[in-house]
C-alpha cells in the first residue's frame, strides 16, 4: 500500500511569506492548466476530491498543501492529522497557460511559482505534468529552467497517453528522454531528470510514478523493490 494514501489536506496559500513552517521534504507537482495534474495527485493518493480540478482551469492562483504521513488510509480527510509523524508535504502548484486569465494574476502566479522552485529550501523536487501529446511547451520549458538550477531532480510526467498508440509512446518517450538530456550544468554534467508516460484513464504508470515520488520524497523503504520500468510494456 503507497504511503501516498495518507495524503491529507494541510493548507492553502498564497504568498511565500505564508508557507508552511515544516522542515519534512516537499515534492511540487506543477503543469499547463489541462495537463491532468488534479487527476493524477488524486489518482496517486487513491483519494477522488483530494486535488480540487477547477472547472474554470488556470483560475486557481494558491499552492495547495497536502500532508503524507499522520494519518491512517480510512480516516477522514478533515480529521486532524499528527503533526508529529507527517513525513513530507505534496505542493499542488497553480496551473499555467491559460490566456483567458488576466494579466495581473498571471504575474502573480508567475512570481509565485518561481521564487516558490527555485527558493524554497525543502522542496526536494518537481514532478512536472506534460500532455504526452504536446510536450514542452514555452511554459514547461521556463518551468524546466527555472528549477534546473537548483540540481534538484524534475520526474516529467506524460499524462494522457491512451491517447497515443504503441509506436507514438515510444517515439514520445525517447524525444522526451533526448530532450531531458540535453540539459547540462557547468561542468557539462546532465540533471537528474526523468520521465515516464502516464494515463489515468486506462491506469498507465500509476505504479511507476509512486514509487518514483516516494523515492523523492524520502517514503521508500530501503527494502523496497526497484522503481519498475512501464515504459517498454
Amino acid at each position: 500500500m503507497s504511503k501516498l494514501w495518507q495524503a491529507r489536506f494541510f493548507t492553502t496559500v498564497n504568498h511565500l511569506r505564508d508557507l508552511p513552517r515544516t522542515t519534512v521534504p516537499e515534492i511540487a507537482f506543477a503543469g499547463r492548466s489541462n495537463a491532468g495534474k488534479s487527476t493524477a495527485i488524486n489518482i496517486l493518493c487513491n483519494q477522488k476530491g483530494l486535488a480540487f480540478a477547477s472547472k474554470t482551469p488556470g483560475r486557481t492562483q494558491h499552492i495547495n498543501f497536502f500532508s503524507v504521513g499522520g494519518a491512517h488510509v480510512a480516516m477522514h480527510r478533515h480529521d486532524p492529522v499528527k503533526m508529529e509523524e507527517v513525513q513530507c508535504l505534496i505542493a499542488d502548484l497553480p496551473g499555467y497557460g491559460y490566456a483567458e486569465v488576466s494579466g495581473d494574476a498571471k504575474n502573480h502566479w508567475q512570481r509565485l511559482l518561481g521564487d516558490y522552485v527555485q527558493q524554497r529550501e525543502q522542496l526536494a523536487a518537481l514532478v512536472l505534468m506534460m500532455d504526452a501529446r504536446r510536450p514542452f511547451t514555452e511554459l514547461d520549458v521556463q518551468m524546466i529552467e527555472w528549477f534546473a538550477p537548483t540540481g534538484k531532480p524534475i520526474h516529467c510526467i506524460l499524462t494522457k497517453a491512451d491517447k497515443l498508440n504503441r509506436n507514438e509512446s515510444i517515439n514520445v518517450l525517447r524525444q522526451a528522454k533526448a530532450k531531458l538530456d540535453s540539459y547540462v550544468d557547468e561542468d557539462g554534467e546532465g540533471f537528474p531528470f526523468t520521465v515516464q508516460l502516464f494515463s489515468a484513464l486506462k491506469r498507465i504508470g500509476i505504479e511507476e510514478a509512486t514509487a518514483r515520488i516516494e523515492e523523492l520524497a524520502g517514503l521508500a523503504d530501503d527494502d523496497q523493490a526497484p522503481i519498475p520500468d512501464e515504459s517498454e510494456e
